[in-house]
């Protein structure tokens, strides 16, 4: 098994089984044959047991290899107790105060099993409207979606996958203002993605410059106007600030609608590729390209019988994974058996376009994405029907397109290109259709060293062609690409091209190429530089609409205040401006004031010392009590909080983080206070800091994050002068949005998400 050392720490960390003390009891190889047994199940009432195993085998070497990964959920789940094996859902919120909050239950429940959430907003009434039931008013969809987040945000702590949300409304709701700049602070509905529901109504008014109708979707009448155009410009500056929201054309979404009787399609999945009708999920699995080449006299070239071969399996496999599935909620049960849609998609386009020399910015490559696309999508849709003919049709074949065209088919959808984030890491190739991100970067080790990580196609041309050293691979990392290396040729310069030597329109070009032949839609970030503008932005989106695209995301580099890539040199400060953000903890001052609490546990008494000086919260000490306990783990939380307290982490993330946490021998025990020790440690510097407020008054948000934030290390954060950075609010966010929580390095932006390659990290799970 072809595995990176970078692929084994992601499947060691996140995928392989353990046991009740955290140890792996799984390697890569029997985590693929538990998957391959589980999923080959569902053919054991159509075949012999010999024919079972060859089936079984059969799956097994198409993930060993790497040929075809499934999405994460099921290389996860598959064969364990949770067995919950879809990456998404779409869930429906009705205009009452029932239905959303079983929507929120539903939700929760879904984030626990493992898989993310998308909703339309579009059927809630508008702020300010009348409740009948009550004699009050309605406080509009925004509201809400802060109530969802807020859910997520508790249900998420100590999930292998995290809860990820996609909230849609559509632009001609009455709240379409307050939707589109609901996240222009950073800080804000964290847990969502955005994106505006466009018709084609509007797009139309958007080009005759005039105005449109806002719809009260209790009442369906008409409520005011909008101008088209300058709601358009909204949607676009907030996207080039930051990122946010990105566009989905509804109606082209329900034009191609499978099954239109069952209703309309309204939301997507969190990254936008997948539109779902309401409680349906998406079983989603991604093709290796970069593995569908041969040797032939005339170089290398696309291997289409082996790539007909692994379309066929990856087919046959997604469609049994709906059958061996352990869905959340019974409606999801029979909605996604009724429609068996599958969602087949790529990765490792851009390292094919690589090997095949071929410029991801060229006309060739447009047409070679059709090629591809096109063959794996008619290749997809024989092999459902043959699976029919066995099998039989998806049960709501009655409600669909297929029936008045009379093709017998398995599944109402085969094809989606979907982020492919952890899956591309453990395949050791580029992301979904997205191009390279960077051809070299530096990566932190241990002791403050540093490690260049280089594309290895790169590397493998760079010492054939003779020009390959370490030197010219550090230069390279430090702006991430080959602008300005005089020491590679300029054939070589135009194949290696890095998602900002692209310019957005062939960004857009390639989305659309790979739409033309897609049953769902296209997960891809058209990344812009820092210095792209506002037009830039909007070219993006209009072009988006004329080439057929169903959508479409955008990220503007450091609009968020962080570079997205760890690129240049990243240990001094005085170079900050080129890597990412580091922080040094300010020293212990040598008076300090404090608290010290005891505090009843499953394991005993804890004693919790919290102290402060003028700068704020600056160290927890622990200690247990003769009954024992975990006092290495108590100590090492402890020790952690003190650093991060005194690197200027504001202590309230610190609260969120430590309050709730649960542990089975002080939650099973009656009379506890706390949940857990973390929890008592929690719970003790929040009294602190309502202490330091004095009058036993709480501190607001914003008191909290200044108080905590010590002045002896504005020094360090104020070296980081990255464009749209003002104040320490938005140096955190510059840290926080780009730099992944659990180890520090810098994350990609694809498909809506975020993505760490350093240890598979996923905004979107």
């Amino acid at each position: 098994m072809n595995l990176t050392e970078n692929a084994l720490k992601v499947l060691e960390r996140r995928y392989l089984a353990k046991n009740e003390n955290g140890e792996l009891i799984e390697t890569p190889e029997l985590m693929f044959k538990r998957v391959a047994k589980t999923v080959a199940m569902a053919d054991k009432d159509y075949v012999d047991k010999k024919e079972l195993a060859a089936i079984e085998k059969k799956f097994y070497n198409l993930m060993s290899q790497l040929y075809f990964l499934p999405n994460s959920p099921t290389l996860m789940n598959a064969g364990r107790p949770l067995g919950q094996l879809s990456a998404c859902f779409v869930l429906p919120i009705e205009d009452s105060m029932e239905g959303i909050f079983d929507s929120v239950k539903n939700a929760a429940l879904i984030h626990k099993s493992g898989g993310g959430t998308g909703f339309s907003f579009s059927r809630l009434r508008g702020k300010g409207s009348s409740v009948n039931s009550t004699g009050g008013v309605a406080s509009g969809p925004v509201s809400f979606m802060k109530v969802f987040n807020a859910a997520t945000e508790a249900v998420k702590q100590g999930g292998t996958r995290r809860g990820a949300n996609m909230g849609i409304l559509r632009v001609d709701h009455p709240d379409i203002l307050e939707f589109i700049t609901c996240k222009q602070d950073n800080e804000d509905i964290t847990n969502f993605n955005i994106s505006v529901g466009i018709t084609e109504a509007f797009m139309k008014a958007v080009e005759d410059g005039s105005d449109y109708d806002l719809i009260e979707p209790r009442t369906k009448k008409k409520v005011g106007t909008l101008n088209a155009p300058k709601v358009f410009n909204m949607m676009v500056e907030m996207a080039w600030k930051n990122g946010e929201p990105g566009i989905v054309f509804l109606d082209r979404l329900n034009k191609d609608n499978i099954t239109p009787e069952l209703g309309e399609i309204e939301s997507t999945n969190p990254c936008g590729e997948q539109p779902l009708l309401p409680y349906e999920s998406c079983n989603l699995g991604s093709i290796n390209l970069s593995l569908m080449l041969k040797e032939t006299d005339n170089g290398l070239e696309i291997d289409f019988d082996k790539l007909k071969e692994v379309v066929h399996d990856a087919v046959h496999f997604l469609d049994n994974v709906i059958d061996v599935n352990k869905y959340p909620l019974p409606e999801i049960d029979k909605m996604t058996r009724g429609t068996r849609k599958i969602g087949l998609g790529v990765m490792g386009w851009a390292d094919m376009l690589l090997k095949l020399k071929i410029p991801y910015d060229s006309n060739q490559a447009i047409d070679l994405a059709e090629e591809v696309m096109s063959f794996i999508q008619n290749e997809a849709r024989e092999k459902s029907i043959e699976i029919a003919k066995i099998k039989g049709v998806f049960p709501y074949y009655d409600k669909s397109i297929y029936k008045d065209k009379k093709i017998k088919i398995r599944n109402a959808t085969t094809t989606t290109i979907a982020p492919t984030g952890t899956l591309s890491i453990i395949a050791g190739v580029s992301s979904g259709v997205e191009p390279l991100f960077a051809i070299s970067y530096i990566k932190n080790v241990m002791d403050n060293d540093e490690l260049v990580e280089t594309n290895p196609i790169f590397e493998k041309v760079a010492k054939v062609e003779g020009f390959y050293s370490e030197e010219l691979m550090k230069k390279i990392a430090k702006s991430g690409g080959l602008h300005g290396i005089d020491e590679v040729s300029d054939h070589i310069h135009s194949v290696f091209v890095t998602s900002h030597d692209i310019t957005p329109e062939w960004h857009v070009k390639m989305q659309a190429a790979f739409q033309k032949y897609t049953d769902n839609a296209v997960s891809k970030t058209v990344n812009l530089k820092n210095e792209a503008t506002v037009d830039d932005v909007r070219e993006v989106f209009i072009a988006a609409y004329k080439t057929g695209c169903k959508g479409v995301t955008i990220y503007r580099d450091g609009s968020r205040g962080s570079q997205v890539l760890n690129i240049g040199k990243v240990n001094t400060n005085e170079e900050s401006t080129q890597g990412k953000l580091s922080i040094t903890p300010r020293p212990r001052p040598d008076i300090t004031n404090g608290f010290t609490e005891k505090v009843k546990t499953g394991c005993g008494n804890l004693y919790i010392t919290v102290n402060y000086d003028e700068n704020g919260i600056c160290e927890v000490f622990t200690n247990t009590g003769r009954a024992g306990g975990c006092p290495s783990q108590s100590e090492a939380t402890a020790r952690l909080v003190s650093i991060a307290l005194r690197s200027g982490m504001d202590a309230e993330s610190i609260i969120e983080q430590m309050k709730g946490i649960r542990c089975p021998s002080t939650i099973r025990q009656r009379g506890m206070k706390v949940l857990s020790c973390p929890d008592a440690i929690g719970r003790l510097i929040e009294k602190v800091m309502i202490h330091q407020n004095g009058n036993g008054k709480s501190m607001n948000k914003e008191d909290i994050k200044l108080n905590s934030f010590s002045s002896q290390t504005q020094p360090v954060m104020a070296s980081i002068k990255k464009p749209g950075i003002r104040g320490e609010r938005d140096k955190r966010n510059y840290y926080n949005d780009n730099c992944c929580p659990e180890c520090g390095e810098p994350v990609e932006h694809e498909g809506g998400c975020k993505i760490c390659r350093s240890c598979g990290y996923s905004k979107c799970g």
